[in-house]
C-alpha cells in the first residue's frame, strides 16, 4: 500500500487490520525484513504479501516488536518458507520462547492460536537495526505488553510504534488484568515518544498517520478514563478478548462462544473483577457480546454471533 504520509525509501507497510498487525517491509541490498508477522491463521496472506513484494529474493529477517498472537502469529511459517531467516524478538521474551512457557506467553490463558516458533537474537533497547539503509533505535516500549520494543529513524523521523501508539489509541493493558502496573508504563512510553518527536508513525494496527500530537492527546485522554475507571478498562478488554476471537472464527454459535469463553482462563479473571458471579458467567457474556452489537462491531441472529 502507499499511505497518505510518505514512507523512507525501502519501506512498504502491508496494513492488515485487527486479527493480524501491520506487517512492515525494509529492504536494502543487504537484508529484506519484516516487523511483525501477523495472525497464524492469516500466515498463508502473509507469505504471499512478502513473496509478492520480494519477488524471488528471501526474506532474510523478522523483528517482533512483542510477541502477542496477532504481532507474531506468522513467524513459524516464515521459517519454514526462508531457510536461514534471522528472527529477533524483545529480550524480556526469550526466556519464555526458549522454554516455550505457555503460561508466561499467554497464548492459551486468552484463548488465541499459535504455531510454536523459535528466534536466533534479542533486540535489546539502545542498539540499533540496520533496515532500508537506515539506522533505526530500539527503545523499550513497556505497557501493553512489558516486553514490547519501538523502533524509530530519526533521520526520517518515522517511528514503528507496534501497539503503543494508535491513530486513536493503544493496545489493551495486559500487566494490569494481570494484577501488576501498566497505566504508568503507558504514560511513561507515551512521554517517550513525545521527546522522540516522529513525524510520522506505523503503528501495529490501522493507517500510517502524521498528526503524532493529536494521536498522543487521544491516547492520553484515554488512559486517563482508564486510571480514573479501571472498571471500564477491564470491560473494554473482555470485549476486545471475545472480538478478536469472532475475527478469528467469523461466526460461532451462542454455544461455542460460551464453550471457548469458560476454557479462557483470562476471561474468567476479568469475570471476576467485575463483580460477577460465577454463576452468571453466560449472562455476563452475553452482555458483552450485546454492547459489540450495539457498537457495530459484531452481528447477532438466531444461529449465533458474527464478526462484522
Amino acid at each position: 500500500m502507499t499511505p497518505a504520509t510518505p514512507l523512507p525509501p525501502g519501506v512498504t507497510v502491508f496494513e492488515r487490520g485487527w486479527l493480524s498487525s501491520n506487517n512492515v517491509l525494509c529492504v536494502d541490498a543487504q537484508r529484506a525484513a519484516l516487523v511483525d508477522t501477523g495472525y497464524c491463521t492469516h500466515a498463508d496472506q502473509t507469505l504471499a504479501l512478502v513473496a509478492q513484494a520480494l519477488g524471488n529474493r528471501p526474506l532474510t529477517d523478522v523483528l517482533n516488536t512483542h510477541l502477542h498472537s496477532d504481532h507474531c502469529g506468522g513467524n513459524a511459517a516464515l521459517q519454514a518458507r526462508y531457510p536461514g531467516l534471522v528472527t529477533a524478538i524483545p529480550p524480556g521474551s526469550a526466556q519464555a520462547v526458549t522454554e516455550w512457557n505457555d503460561a508466561k506467553l499467554g497464548y492459551s490463558a486468552c484463548g488465541q492460536s499459535i504455531v510454536r516458533y523459535g528466534f536466533n537474537r534479542t533486540l535489546l533497547p539502545g542498539s540499533t537495526e540496520r533496515l532500508a539503509n537506515r539506522d533505526w533505535q530500539v527503545h523499550a516500549a513497556p505497557g501493553h505488553d512489558h516486553h514490547a520494543v519501538l523502533l524509530f529513524e530519526p533521520a526520517s523521523r518515522t517511528l514503528i510504534s507496534g501497539d503503543a501508539l494508535w491513530q486513536n489509541g493503544f493496545g489493551v493493558v495486559f500487566p494490569e488484568l494481570d494484577g501488576d502496573s501498566g497505566f504508568e508504563e503507558v504514560g511513561l512510553t507515551l512521554d517517550l515518544i513525545e521527546r522522540l518527536a516522529p513525524s510520522t508513525v506505523i503503528p501495529g494496527h490501522g493507517p500510517v498517520f502524521g498528526d503524532v500530537p493529536k494521536a498522543l492527546a487521544v491516547a492520553r485522554s484515554r488512559l486517563g478514563g482508564f486510571v480514573q475507571h479501571p472498571e471500564r478498562h477491564t470491560r473494554h478488554a473482555a470485549k476486545v478478548l471475545v472480538k478478536y476471537k469472532l475475527l478469528e472464527l467469523e461466526r460461532c454459535t451462542h454455544a461455542e462462544l460460551l464453550a471457548w469463553a469458560e476454557v479462557t482462563p483470562m476471561l474468567a479473571t476479568l469475570r471476576a473483577s467485575s463483580g460477577t458471579r460465577a454463576d452468571d458467567f453466560g449472562a455476563w457474556l452475553l452482555d458483552l457480546v450485546a454492547d459489540l452489537v450495539r457498537s457495530g462491531a459484531a452481528g447477532q441472529d438466531a444461529e449465533g454471533v458474527y464478526n462484522r
